[in-house]
């Protein structure tokens, strides 16, 4: 079911979390390896590996108490609107996380758009002038800015900025990245929602 989410005075309608994940799932399923070209092909592996990223994070996530009890303090609706492709693999793992965490609260709708079928958003919500994904903008039920998020959670954005100043190739650098994934489990994430939290809370109560 499409989800309506308006955006500088501009209707977009974007997709939930599952059926993103149902159209991934759908695509790889109904793509011939075989007819892709070379750069084609990098993208429906990255894909592939992703879907396999997002199911296991799926599998073992669960938000903290803490969180639980921040989001359930949301009394207001909320639009998160997130830009994502799914060859990605920040997307891959850090949206997971924020789905299962809006899912604590009702109120609050999570809203996916592809980021190159919709330039012109994602243009708006630039990270040092690259278009940087996933993207999280939240708004309130007047379509006010609540908060920003992403691309990725701080400490994997250091290690990234740190691995590419020292010159390392980009695969290897990927390769430590999503190491630090695996090993930190969804804690930064937890950690930097929960402090986004605390402070719209504090504002809008």
């Amino acid at each position: 079911m499409a989800n309506e989410i308006v955006v500088s005075g501009k209707s977009y309608k974007g997709i939930s979390y599952t059926e993103y994940m149902d159209r991934t799932k759908i695509k790889l399923l109904s793509t011939n390896p075989n007819n892709l070209t070379e750069e084609e092909m990098k993208l429906f592996y990255y894909t592939k590996l992703n879907l396999q990223r997002s199911i296991r994070i799926e599998k073992n996530y669960i938000v903290s108490d803490k969180l639980k009890s921040l989001l359930s303090s949301i009394s207001q609706e909320q639009s998160w609107l997130v830009l994502t492709e799914d060859w990605c693999g920040d997307s891959a793992q850090n949206l997971p996380y924020i789905n299962r965490i809006a899912e604590c609260n009702a109120k609050v709708k999570l809203c996916i758009l592809l980021r190159d079928s919709n330039p012109e958003l994602m243009d708006q919500y630039l990270t040092n002038g690259s278009r940087s994904i996933p993207k999280l903008i939240a708004f309130d039920k007047k379509g006010s800015e609540i908060f920003k998020w992403g691309p990725r959670p701080k400490a994997a954005q250091e290690l990234f900025i740190n691995l590419k100043k020292q010159g390392m190739p980009k695969p290897e650098i990927y390769e430590n990245l999503h190491m630090w994934y695996t090993q930190n489990h969804g804690k930064e994430i937890e950690k930097e929602f929960t402090e986004l939290l605390q402070i719209i809370l504090a504002k809008y109560l």
